[in-house]
């Protein structure tokens, strides 16, 4: 932990960094691998959840609420595990509770936009060349007007799905972060009285 000291009205204060940077950056990785896992098992288990099923006529049909909920699950599951190891992994603080409360849900919402923001960058790499196979596609055989009115539909769906997720599990890694602070706490304050 890097700590600078400093002068204030005539005595030694201890100026210790606010943000652990090390724990939010391992929070962020592990939700985004604890995401990838999940998406993967509900893959196996039969959900089309693989960017090549978006090109199909078949896509039109296997998106329904379950499955979106399915998503809100693991985006909830993913952020928090990752929440809680940016609080269990930051460093102590000898700061008053409150503030230790406001860092500890920082980090966890820090660890969950930094994640959100590789996740994003992950899927506009791999969408990007699906992105010219869907035109070529849909160039090839239109959709009928029912299959268009069915896709948008799907597409208001998953952004609903999707933003409700975002809230959820913003909330979720920021109250695990806090969990996971306390837990440190509770391991340092063990570890001084023995």
């Amino acid at each position: 932990m890097e700590a600078n000291i400093a002068a204030a009205n005539g005595r030694t204060v201890l100026l210790e960094p606010a943000l652990s940077w090390s724990a939010i950056v391992a929070g962020a990785v592990v939700t985004v691998a604890v995401a990838l896992l999940l998406a993967m098992l509900a893959s196996g288990f039969g959900a089309t959840v693989a960017f090549g099923a978006l090109t199909t006529h078949a896509a039109l049909t296997a998106f329904t609420p379950t499955l979106g909920a399915g998503a809100v699950g693991a985006q909830v599951v993913s952020s928090g595990i990752g929440g809680y190891l940016a609080g269990r992994l930051r460093h102590t603080w000898s700061t008053h509770t409150d503030e230790a409360h406001f860092r500890d849900t920082a980090h966890g919402l820090i660890a969950w936009a930094l994640a959100t923001v590789i996740g994003l960058v992950l899927a506009a790499g791999v969408l990007t060349p699906w992105a010219e196979h869907l035109a070529a596609v849909a160039a090839i055989t239109p959709p009928t007007p029912a299959e268009a009115a069915r896709a948008a539909s799907i597409a208001a769906q998953s952004s609903f799905f999707t933003a409700i997720g975002m809230l959820l599990s913003a909330f979720t890694a920021a109250v695990a972060a806090r969990v996971g602070g306390l837990r440190t706490e509770d391991m340092h304050l063990m570890t001084r009285a023995a």
